[in-house]
């Protein structure tokens, strides 16, 4: 049975017994910050574990892409070594929220594995946790498990728990025999580690609530988390005891085999390399399919670390140029059927990873070299510190990558070593970083969230519930003080989504509360100001007023990234995703993913879109839908939002949908026009587009036009002739530059003969030493080479002051250079000007912002040289 039909074999099963078949999340959490990228099954229903999140389901199915590669969970470093161990794996699982428990689950998963996929009972071993006596019954007394394939194993390896507290529950494992010719004891014995009995399925009983104090108390609602590899239940169904032997990873390693130029069947020493370039090919390409872009932090750097390690493998199996690009073709007509993401993106995916290719061979061979010359060197078996730190932070070679050539070579690395540097480079690097306060905590009297109003009115009667001063709760806010107030219902938007809080009044019978700013946390919107004519006190009726036109404007400029947001998507690819956003009164700014710079053609294709569709007038559609339903329609969801079971949608006719809770302008045609004012890079794979809308729009072409003018009338010319003028100009500019180069020369060549002339012998050695104002650094260099050229053995310092900077410049001949180096001798002279430099032992330069101490700088130069030419004499 190959891995795709294994998939779908399992989905329809769960399908057939009433469970909502769910379509894989994205590799990146939804605001997870626990997690750096989903690393099992049940992460998308964790808060339907924890009763968050309600849907209009009880049971589900999934087959969950996962990845395992940085923070807690991280097996990149075993990844080729151990037949099990992947960064990318699929996890399918079955899961019950509060319907079914142990016995359903328990029969469900048996007579899938015995029923649907036929396979041998006595070849099935079952787990269950010591104190569980319930799970133990059920697989001994209904499955029929005999005593001498059931393990009661404890609470390190068979209880479940979400965290330190909270949902928590036993575990039943079920273990597969693939036979006594290989090596390796049941669960529960001291072989327990090796490959004969391997655990494929493992299922989670939640029945418990932990507390703070550790009780455990009984669920409300017990719940069911399943999870089974795919690639494990694969080798089984393909009888072999190592993934690496299934369907998708041998028709991967074939194409990395043929990719690096192997022929014909490869050497036992080549295949840990072939796995891993087979395992890395698919981590990168489902999470860059995903918006990940490799960069050089957090999850884009644990990209670039697999993608890095993946070529360097390659390399070792004797890749001369880019190859590892190439396996995106065949692992998209292995996985995109399954995946369609991955098939929309493979493209994108191809041009990434043959650029970060690129990238990375420009500093391998450098990187190597210095690796392999610290381990020619070294006096025992481990690497120093210094030396990882060094290929990690100028290098970009990754820990593991050293850690890989290091157990190639069976030697270690020097992991202490190497965090003391690191742990040195952070307290240097380190800045002080400030979040915003938890407000919510301290409004213990905030029962219900904030009814907000402010998707239809601007204006409402509310109450006042709570009040904060300096962040703590407070019974008024004196007048002229600043302070926060918390509304039943507000028209005010809070921050969110990129679009900034509202700004008003909250007017009460003797006070105004003036809204400086509106900020919304866990559902309550804090209202950030401060009182006038009188003191605020809660359980008050308020007349809550926003201001209008600054919030129509926002509205503009939100609706104008959704346009935006099409138009880049339409015209560069559907590989763009939004990537964070800035919506303000004045102006937009919109982070997407990309990998290139866009181009002026490209600009002006997607701003002559979105205004088309201005001119079109498109009414807005807002409403809800269950979230399900929303992305059948369409509607985009990205930039790593969480969503409930039921979302808003923002719809603009079929060109923009999208899921989004903040407040747009009634039709497109409201906006008059778009104009984009910046395209700029802002991380690898990240570009960044600023643009005003509206009034705005208007006001910026008007400033464009009004420069044009005054521009227009310094050159005496016409706005219709400025190009023609300005290449006359630049034309004539040239010209003058050539002459004025050529007189430079002369000057240099003059003075070269005026200056050698000057020169004063010490200790055997022509020294000139000029103050030259005026000179531009050409000039200088051009002057040191001459006077290098006529004079033997010279050493020359030149300088020149202008505008309140320093130039220097010192040259010295070959066979002075070893007791007169020049860039000693002009850091010498630098240090005396605020200034400092370097270069070559014969010819250094330097630059200074103390002209006044100058003089007294060169007039230096004479004794030190005579010093360094005594040392050397003596």
């Amino acid at each position: 049975m190959t891995t795709n039909a294994l998939r779908t074999r399992f989905i329809e099963y769960f399908k057939a017994n009433e469970h909502r078949f769910v379509a894989s999340s994205s590799l990146v959490p939804a605001s997870d910050p626990t997690l750096l990228f989903v690393n099992a099954g049940m992460v998308p229903f964790k808060d339907m574990f924890l009763g968050i999140d309600r849907r209009d389901y009880v049971r589900a199915v999934s087959a969950q892409r996962c990845v395992r590669a940085g923070g807690k969970h991280n097996d990149l470093e075993n990844v080729g070594y151990t037949a099990r161990h992947h960064t990318f794996f699929e996890m399918l699982g079955n899961f019950s929220f509060g319907d079914y428990f142990k016995r359903e689950a328990i029969h469900f998963a048996w007579e899938f594995l015995t029923g649907e996929l036929e396979l041998p009972a006595e070849k099935l071993w079952v787990t269950v946790y010591e104190d569980d006596a319930e799970a133990e019954a059920i697989w001994k007394d209904e499955i029929g498990i005999p005593e001498d394939r059931l393990a009661r194993i404890g609470a390190a390896d068979n209880f479940w728990q979400m965290g330190d507290t909270g949902p928590c529950g036993p575990c039943s494992e079920i273990f597969y025999d693939h036979g006594a010719h290989i090596w390796g004891g049941p669960p529960g014995t001291p072989e327990e580690d090796g490959d004969r009995f391997v655990e494929i399925w493992n299922l989670v009983f939640m029945q418990y609530d932990r507390q703070p104090d550790g009780e455990m108390r009984d669920l409300p609602s017990p719940s069911i988390d399943t999870g089974m590899g795919l690639e494990r239940i694969a080798a089984v169904m393909q009888g072999t005891h190592d993934n690496y032997g299934i369907d998708v990873f041998q028709t991967l390693m074939r194409a990395a085999a043929e990719a690096v130029g192997i022929d014909g069947e490869p050497s036992e020493a080549q295949l840990p390399s072939l796995k891993v370039v087979a395992d890395h090919i698919r981590a990168t390409a489902f999470l860059i399919a995903d918006g990940v872009m490799p960069s050089n932090e957090g999850r884009g750097y644990v990209l670039r670390r697999i993608m890095r390690r993946a070529i360097r493998h390659g390399y070792k199996l004797g890749a001369t140029g880019t190859f590892f690009y190439t396996l995106v073709n065949p692992l998209n007509e292995l996985m995109g059927e399954a995946y369609p993401e991955l098939n929309d993106a493979h493209t994108q995916i191809e041009r990434v990873v043959e650029q970060e290719e690129q990238r990375f061979s420009e500093t391998l061979s450098q990187g190597m070299k210095i690796l392999e010359d610290a381990i020619a060197t070294m006096a025992g078996t481990e690497i120093p510190g210094a030396t990882v730190f060094k290929l990690y932070d100028t290098y970009g070679f990754p820990v593991d990558l050293t850690n890989d050539v290091a157990r190639e070579r069976e030697l270690t690395i020097d992991e202490a070593g190497f965090e003391r540097e690191m742990d040195a480079q952070r307290q240097r690097a380190r800045a002080a970083s400030q979040f915003g306060a938890d407000y919510h905590a301290k409004l213990d009297q905030v029962g219900e969230p904030t009814d907000f109003l402010g998707y239809t009115e601007t204006s409402a009667r509310a109450r006042i519930v709570a009040l904060l001063v300096d962040e703590q709760p407070a019974e008024t806010i004196a007048a002229g003080s600043q302070g926060v107030v918390v509304l039943d219902r507000t028209p005010f938007y809070g921050e969110s989504g990129g679009q900034l809080g509202d700004i008003g009044t909250l007017a009460g019978d003797d006070f105004a509360f003036v809204v400086t700013d509106t900020q919304k946390q866990n559902g309550v919107f804090l209202h950030f100001g401060y009182a006038e004519g009188g003191a605020v006190t809660p359980n008050v009726e308020v007349a809550a007023e926003v201001d209008t036109e600054r919030r129509r404007a926002i509205e503009l400029n939100h609706t104008a990234t959704h346009l935006l947001h099409a138009a880049l998507r339409d015209t560069l690819g559907t590989h763009v995703r939004q990537k964070g956003s800035m919506v303000a009164p004045d102006r937009l700014r919109f982070d997407f993913s990309h990998f290139e710079a866009v181009t002026p053609e490209q600009l002006a294709a997607i701003e002559a879109q979105v205004n088309e569709r201005i001119r079109d007038n498109i009414e807005g559609q807002f409403y809800e839908r269950s979230y399900d339903d929303a992305i059948a329609e369409g509607a985009l969801a990205f930039f790593g939002e969480k969503y409930g079971q039921n979302v808003r949608v923002v719809r603009f006719g079929d060109y923009s949908v999208e899921l989004c809770g903040g407040t747009h302008a009634p039709a497109t045609g409201a906006l008059g026009f778009v104009k984009i004012t910046e395209e700029r890079g802002v991380s690898a794979g990240n570009r960044r587009l600023e643009a005003v809308s509206g009034s705005q729009a208007l006001a910026y072409v008007q400033d464009m036009l009004d420069r044009q003018t005054r521009v227009a009338d310094r050159l005496k010319a016409a706005p219709s002739e400025l190009e023609d003028r300005l290449d006359r100009m630049l034309e004539r500019v040239a010209g003058l530059e050539k002459q004025l180069e050529a007189a430079n020369q002369k000057l240099a060549a003059s003075q070269g003969d005026d200056l050698a002339a000057s020169a004063v012998e010490i200790g055997g050695v022509n020294l000139v030493v000029k103050r030259m104002d005026g000179a531009d650094r050409k000039t200088l260099r051009e002057t040191v080479d001459a006077l290098k050229n006529k004079l033997d053995d010279a050493v020359v310092v030149l300088g020149a002051a202008e505008d309140g900077k320093v130039a220097l410049i010192a040259g010295v001949a070959k066979a002075q250079s070893d007791a007169v180096p020049a860039g000693e001798l002009i850091n010498h002279v630098a240090s005396q000007v605020g200034g400092k430099g370097g270069g070559r032992p014969d010819m250094a330069q330097a630059g200074g912002s103390e002209p006044e101490h100058l003089d007294a700088a060169l007039a230096s130069v004479a004794d030190w040289v005579g010093e360094r030419l005594s040392a050397r004499s003596s």
